[in-house]
């Protein structure tokens, strides 16, 4: 038996016959030990332990406003729920977009949806007023600053300011972006700068404490590279990241490196997001788990999901099986840190879930597992495959129901990844059968082998390689 890289990202690329790997719902965990089992192990991506249930639709966005206190938009309602998991109706709002952004000044809190409407949530007081302001002239994006809430101005290179550590609105307070002349599609704030993405450029700002219009440009810090989606802007490994557009193309994922655009994405994603047909409603968060930190951009149009993970600097997809076994997006749709708990909110209903990886369900459904390894081949010359092993965590299995006795399916494909053979099992090891081999035998021969193994049952995976035998041929 001989090893074989089994493990890794995924790097599905224009042309499966030239690269096909597919890591789905399994991360990629690099060894750190030094006497680690595998340079490189896959993990089972967290499971969706459900939370609370809120009605009203889909969740819309999430904010932590505090330790005890949380703002959860479901559809057009507007609930605070505690971290006791006590929920209270504030309000209602119009529910004409699936994302909304909100940021808190520590007293209130501001809302926008992208278009002209606008609320303050004042949790305290338990109201939802619509800013009715003539001023206002409607948002994109909301941050905080400095005692200020700025937001973008729809179709604009706009974007406005309240006055100091309250909610008033004076129509003087504006400002342009005005390093290229292409609007706003989103902005954020990191490290008390404000990051204002355009359609073709970013430009970074700052609060200098002037007297007449306290935010002002930072000179140099201007990219030739702008936002291709408003929510998939987001912050992690203490810079930016989003999914970029400009003049020369669009749908590369780049990361802040001071004010220099840095490439993230690989080409599989990119060759990926170049086949959707819209991408302009995709959207991400990050969140940190043990010591990975995530950046999951959802296409919603397209029905996919990708995660980026800052750690090893790999991809992996993520998704949801529908009753019918198609796979599509993930679930979620917006996150918050908050109770102790990372949350998350569905994107279909009120349903908000604990990111947890001793979870091993989508709130109850099964979750489909997949990692498709790098082509096999032998100069072109047959080779006749005896035996493959998969080295994982076995002994697994659950005490009742499905799991009880969990299987391992293998297939593989001759031709490149376009027709895969049926399905062979093998079992991982019930419940405390640890030394359980993984193996399976006679698997025919092939001049190009892709080998796939998915594992649908409800239990924890880790894979930590593989090992083939074979003979290799002559002609």
């Amino acid at each position: 038996m001989t090893a074989f890289p089994f493990l890794g990202g995924s790097f599905n690329g224009r042309s499966p016959s030239f690269d096909a790997q597919r890591t789905f719902n399994l991360y990629p965990e690099m060894g750190e030990s030094g006497s680690s089992r595998s340079p490189v192990a896959l993990i089972g991506t967290p499971g969706l332990a459900l939370w609370t249930t809120l009605t009203g639709g889909g969740i819309r966005g999430m904010l932590r406003f505090d330790a005890s206190t949380s703002i959860i938009v479901a559809g057009s309602s507007v609930w605070k729920v505690t971290s006791g998991k006590t929920a209270t109706l504030l309000g209602t709002i119009l529910n004409t977009t699936p994302t909304v952004s909100m940021a808190s000044n520590g007293s209130l809190v501001m809302l926008v949806m992208g278009n002209l409407s606008g609320y303050f949530i004042d949790p305290a007081a338990g109201t939802v007023t619509l800013i009715t302001d003539p001023d206002f002239l409607g948002g994109v994006r909301v941050d905080y600053i400095d005692g200020y809430f700025i937001w973008s101005v729809p179709g604009t290179g706009k974007f406005q300011i309240t006055q100091l550590y309250g909610a008033a609105i004076d129509g003087l307070d504006f400002a342009s972006a005005e390093g290229s002349p292409d609007d706003i599609v989103s902005l954020l704030v990191n490290h008390r700068e404000i990051w204002l993405f355009g359609e073709n450029s970013t430009e970074v700002w700052y609060n200098s404490g002037g007297g007449d219009f306290p935010l002002q440009r930072i000179q140099g810090a201007f990219i030739e590279s702008g936002c291709a989606a408003p929510y998939s802007v987001a912050k992690m490994d203490n810079t930016v990241f989003w999914l970029s557009t400009d003049d020369r193309g669009f749908g590369i994922v780049q990361r802040a490196a001071g004010y220099t655009p840095q490439r993230v994405s690989n080409h599989a994603f990119e060759v990926a997001v170049g086949s959707y047909s819209r991408i302009s409603d995709a959207v991400a968060y990050t969140y940190q788990q043990e010591g990975h930190s995530f950046y999951v951009v959802t296409f919603p149009t397209a029905g996919a999901t990708w995660c980026f993970d800052a750690s090893n600097g790999l991809w992996h997809e993520r998704g949801y099986r529908k009753a019918d076994g198609t796979l599509t997006r993930h679930r979620s749709n917006c996150q918050m840190n908050f109770a102790g708990e990372t949350l998350v909110g569905d994107w279909e209903n009120g349903n908000v879930y604990a990111l947890d990886l001793d979870t091993f369900t989508d709130n109850g459904d099964a979750i489909e597992r997949f990692r498709i390894c790098p082509h096999i081949t032998n100069d072109g010359k047959y080779s006749f495959y005896q035996a493959l092993e998969l080295f994982m965590q076995t002994g697994v299995g659950l005490q009742t129901g499905q799991g009880v006795d969990p299987q391992a399916m293998l297939q593989w494909s001759d031709d490149g990844g376009y027709v895969w053979s049926s399905e062979q099992w093998a079992d991982i090891g019930a419940i405390g059968e640890y030394e359980t081999r993984v193996r399976w035998r006679r698997l025919g021969k092939s001049r190009d082998r892709l080998f796939k193994v998915t594992i649908s049952d409800p239990i924890r995976v880790v894979f930590t390689g593989a090992s083939l035998e074979m003979i290799g041929g002559k002609a």
